[in-house]
């Protein structure tokens, strides 16, 4: 069972990591054992959206990241799953719906996809090298590297093609006149590009962090009625004896919060402190219809983390403080991860409790300036 929808499940899934609207059943954004990641991106192009429940982008990101060994393979899950299931239903907790469609940004240790979508149909782009990002915009133009079977023959007979000049996705499939959203994702887009081509050759995990923290560029959002509600950076290195590590903040606007390091082992376990509470059949989600109440859905750690900074806010001192303890712990976690993936080999120690451990000294923090 999937948000709105059952899929026919797969024999073996594999074990995930998973950040997501604590309302819905998929994700937006994880990783897999394997050291494959995916995020999703909402996007709006010429093709219809159907308003039916159906896979949302996120189901999508989860299925693909439960099934797939590779970014390549998540790339074709994806793909099938849209062709089969379809995408829809509404993307956000709230009587009115909320409907999009979805881009996709995968990758593993050696190479990554952006997978693009109008409805059922789809363009996908490989890459070994350099840098990419996404931002609420078709971005795959003529460099395709598979397609839907039926993405030129459907834009030509829906009149956006002539079927002579070069099939340029991104300015077939887009909108003439886009929504006033898409306006700032084309700057957010720009700016991401801006920032990540300064780093070209040399970025790091801090690189990531410090460009997902940059508020000018509206990448980490806080206006519109929307804002950066996690952050995520994954660090996959091409050695395979070296592990995967994904750093997550767990909580809302990463220039106010702390990257904490996750790593994939036999012994990991849930960490109750970062899991949203249940509300079962009462969940406004399986009433009809469907959000006509509100449920309080933090999880502990999100609580105290609002607390802590809400209470910050009325003193400068008291602000700069735990500023400089939240930037103090990143850097013990940063170090640790850097020097893990310095001195690790086959006989790496489980590290399955790393994640939990960070969660705990963080949340005592909170929980110390909070009294």
């Amino acid at each position: 069972m999937c948000t709105y929808i059952e899929v026919e499940q797969v024999p073996n899934t594999l074990a995930v990591l998973l950040s997501r609207p604590a309302w819905l059943w998929g994700a937006e954004m994880g990783a897999n054992e394997m050291g494959v990641c995916i995020g999703n991106e909402a996007v709006w192009t010429k093709e219809a959206i159907e308003e039916r429940d159906a896979l949302l982008g996120m189901d999508l990101v989860r299925l693909a990241l439960e099934r797939a060994h590779s970014a390549k393979a998540a790339v074709h899950i994806i793909a099938d799953l849209l062709g089969q299931y379809g995408q829809g239903g509404s993307c956000k907790e709230d009587p009115e719906p909320f409907m999009y469609h979805n881009t996709f940004l995968l990758c593993d240790r050696l190479e990554a996809y952006v997978l693009e979508s109008a409805g059922p149909y789809w363009a996908a782009e490989r890459m070994t090298e350099g840098a990419l990002n996404i931002s609420n915009q078709l971005s795959i133009g003529t460099s395709i590297w598979q397609e839907h079977p039926q993405l030129r023959s459907h834009a030509l007979a829906q009149g956006w093609w002539n079927g002579t000049e070069e099939f340029n996705f991104k300015v077939v499939y887009s909108l003439k006149t886009q929504p006033v959203r898409m306006e700032a994702a084309k700057a957010r887009y720009r700016a991401g590009q801006e920032l990540l081509q300064r780093q070209q050759g040399h970025i790091t995990a801090e690189t990531m962090m410090q460009i997902l923290r940059n508020k000018e560029s509206g990448i980490c959002m806080d206006s519109g009625g929307f804002r950066t509600t996690s952050s995520m950076v994954s660090v996959l290195p091409r050695c395979p004896h070296l592990p995967c590590v994904h750093l997550l903040t767990a909580t809302p606007d990463p220039s106010r919060s702390v990257f904490k390091p996750f790593m994939f082992g036999e012994g990991v376990t849930q960490v109750p402190w970062v899991l949203s509470p249940t509300f079962g059949d009462n969940d406004p989600l399986r009433q009809t219809p469907r959000f006509q109440t509100q449920v309080d859905r933090r999880h502990e750690l999100y609580r105290h983390h609002q607390r802590a900074l809400k209470m910050s806010e009325e003193n400068e001192d008291t602000k700069l403080n735990l500023q400089a303890k939240q930037r103090k712990m990143e850097e013990e976690n940063i170090s640790l991860v850097n020097n893990l993936l310095d001195g690790l080999g086959t006989d790496a120690p489980d590290l399955s409790d790393l994640f939990l451990h960070c969660v705990e000294k963080e949340l005592a923090l909170y929980k110390e300036e909070n009294n």
